[in-house]
């Protein structure tokens, strides 16, 4: 196997890894200081983080019976597969995806088995029901906004996925890690909607995007309480270091400020999205704060490397499955994003 990679080279502008381009809130790091200057730091961290737990669940409205928190998304994810798939399990995921679905679902010895989707990068109701009903994952993935083609699945689609895995036994799983970045429009759609304790459904957040803590590596989930009972059987105790807890405690206390930073992200991928149309590329709609983009008639690859002469760094996809001659640019500040664009003008000349 190879590991999980994603390339860093010293640029002025490096867009290649969707993390927030901008700081937490103002004051956060005197409040932090302040916590942490009362930790008894010759003692454990709450085991399972109640506190933090109880402060996620009153975001959400839910009990903290229904979550789960552990460093990054990554883990609530190698948690689950390892609870419910370990061993001889059988994982299903919908192609191109976020990697470590799959790589994290072969490390802990499950199969994987996948599906493509529609040239348009989504699903579909159709596709999934039946894919579910024919391979019969335990484990079943699905991810929206996507990463990387940032595409939004329809409610019919989850809907279906999750009725298709109640009819066997199977467990749903959608990523939602970059839902904040749909907008918080009335009647935004989110998987969470469709939770209650006798559905099978989990859905993964993170605090990497929206809430600008990626240096940090805090994630969770949402679950029925026995699934995140089985999941704390599985994980290891004292997990989450009592840093990570404070810091998320702290963080959930300014929501506001993460919802003002998406909306900043939003409004400056729509730029990107209306000054890309204008070059000799294509790029997808984007949920997320990225867009997939392929330069036309142009080498991927060769591209990637000419932003990266001019001191820009994207993520390369182009030897991806279903991603010929694609790339992905983080959504930065607004002069990062000028800088990006002016740089692939100047390549694709």
């Amino acid at each position: 196997m190879k590991g999980y990679h994603s390339p860093q080279v010293d640029v002025r502008v490096r867009l290649n890894t969707n993390e927030s381009p901008f700081a937490p809130a103002e004051g956060f790091r005197e409040a932090l200081a302040e916590r942490l200057a009362s930790v008894d730091w010759n003692r454990y961290p709450p085991r399972a983080a109640e506190p933090l737990r109880a402060g996620i669940a009153a975001l959400h409205g839910v009990s903290p019976d229904n979550v789960i928190a552990a460093n990054g998304s990554n883990e609530v994810i190698q948690t689950l597969l390892l609870t419910y798939a370990g061993g001889n399990g059988r994982v299903g995921l919908f192609s191109p995806t976020y990697a470590l679905h799959s790589h994290i679902a072969r490390i802990v010895g499950a199969e994987v088995v996948t599906a493509t989707r529609a040239p348009d990068f989504r699903v579909g109701a159709e596709a999934v029901a039946r894919f579910a009903a024919d391979e019969r994952p335990d484990v079943l993935f699905l991810c929206s906004p996507n990463n990387p083609t940032g595409t939004v699945e329809d409610p019919e689609t989850v809907r279906a996925a999750l009725e298709a895995v109640s009819d066997y036994g199977g467990v749903l799983v959608v990523d939602e890690a970059y839902i904040q970045f749909t907008g918080r429009r009335p009647g935004r759609f989110t998987a969470v909607d469709l939770q209650d304790e006798a559905t099978p459904l989990v859905v993964c957040r993170t605090f990497s995007k929206a809430w600008a803590l990626a240096a940090v590596r805090l994630g969770y989930a949402l679950a029925p309480s026995r699934i995140v009972a089985e999941m704390h059987k599985v994980v290891l105790p004292y997990h989450l270091d009592v840093m990570t807890q404070e810091i998320g405690m702290l963080c959930l206390q300014h929501a506001a400020a993460a919802d003002r930073r998406a909306a900043a992200v939003v409004a400056e991928r729509e730029r990107l999205a209306e000054h890309l149309s204008g070059l000799p590329v294509r790029h997808w709609p984007s949920g997320a704060n990225f867009i997939l983009f392929r330069p036309s008639g142009r080498d991927g690859a060769a591209v990637w490397q000419g932003l990266v002469d001019r001191s820009v760094l994207v993520r390369d996809c182009s030897s991806w499955e279903g991603l010929r001659d694609c790339l992905r640019v983080t959504v930065g500040t607004p002069e990062e994003n000028t800088l990006f664009l002016e740089a692939l003008a100047a390549v694709l000349r």
